[in-house]
């Protein structure tokens, strides 16, 4: 899959960038790189390997459950700067 300058146009108006005629020329052939190298993985034959549920084969021991008390709501909005009831107030920062 490749990237075309009019994508890339849309996707640099999406993310609020600016970009001139070099910086596009550099953005496209990164985002087409990055593109290639994804169809590589996506293509790579793992017929033969098992799944994992995670990187790294080990084992480690687990901790014995212990119940403990995580509410400590009145201490934390006790640090907040201004709240209301059981309410963080912030300040807006989205018209």
């Amino acid at each position: 899959m490749s990237i075309n300058r009019k994508e890339l146009t849309e996707i640099a108006q999406l993310a609020k960038l600016d970009l001139n005629a070099e910086q596009t020329q550099q953005v496209g052939q990164s985002l087409n790189q990055i593109t290639e190298l994804v169809d590589k993985i996506k293509n790579a034959d793992t017929a033969q390997v098992d799944p994992m549920f995670h990187p790294c084969d080990f084992w480690m021991p687990l901790r014995a459950d212990e119940v403990i008390e995580t509410s400590h709501k009145a201490d934390l909005l006790a640090l907040a700067a201004h709240a209301d009831a059981d309410f963080y107030l912030v300040p807006k920062v989205i018209e």
